[in-house]
């Protein structure tokens, strides 16, 4: 009998140190946004309403997500991140500024991806800036994969779309020739070719790191046909 094969994980986990923020955030807000990757999301309950839905996996300290949560109230958004002082402060974030329309989950993607996003329910996937994990060795980490791209576009919508960011070239040839290659996505400026920046994507520190040793940005936008 074959083994079933492991889930590599894209994330080391390094639980990090709390701030006294972070830590009222996990311990007193995650029973008010957060959600459970142990069952299954019904979007109609956890925002009681059915707006669209855009979902960001690996939120880091959530500066993109609050900025399109502000800017969109008339959308609801999901957050996916491993990194607890990244969930503690967006949590704190989101009570201080009253912000409702954002929910999170404090897990792996593959997880919440394969275990609790219904099917055709997602309007929007977003992967800003992800873990390069830039060695040959440990190229196989890296998030956009062809089992986690299967995964997006079972839970996309027909007409949604997957938007993808990095600052490394070489990430961002492996992304393009992977999402070419899936059937049922077409890129939205072109074959073989990289968008426009996108513009609900905020300058976080990520990019400006890279801006800052040299590295060019760039981004993919593939919409989902079924």
């Amino acid at each position: 009998m074959m083994e079933a094969q492991q889930h590599i994980r894209s994330f080391v986990r390094n639980r990090g140190r709390l701030t006294n923020r972070q830590q009222y955030g996990i311990d007193s807000l995650f029973s008010i946004y957060g959600l459970s990757i142990d069952e299954k999301l019904d979007h109609s309950l956890a925002f009681e309403n059915n707006n669209p839905v855009i979902m960001e996996i690996g939120f880091g300290m959530g500066h993109a997500l609050m900025h399109q949560a502000k800017k969109y109230p008339e959308k609801n958004f999901i957050g996916v991140e491993v990194y607890e002082p990244g969930v503690g402060s967006l949590l704190a974030d989101l009570e201080e500024q009253c912000i409702e329309n954002v929910r999170v989950f404090w897990g792996d993607a593959y997880k919440v991806l394969n275990e609790c996003v219904t099917e055709n329910s997602i309007n929007i996937v977003q992967v800003f800036f992800p873990d390069p994990w830039p060695k040959n060795r440990h190229k196989k980490r890296r998030l956009l994969r062809p089992e986690v791209i299967n995964m997006v576009y079972r839970a996309l919508k027909s007409g949604g779309e997957l938007q993808f960011a990095t600052d490394w070239k070489d990430y961002a040839e492996q992304a393009l020739m992977l999402m070419e290659k899936q059937s049922g996505f077409e890129n939205k400026f072109g074959k073989g070719k990289y968008s426009e920046r996108n513009p609900d994507r905020p300058l976080t520190k990520f990019e400006k790191r890279g801006h800052s040793l040299g590295h060019e940005v760039f981004d993919l936008r593939f919409e989902v046909f079924k």
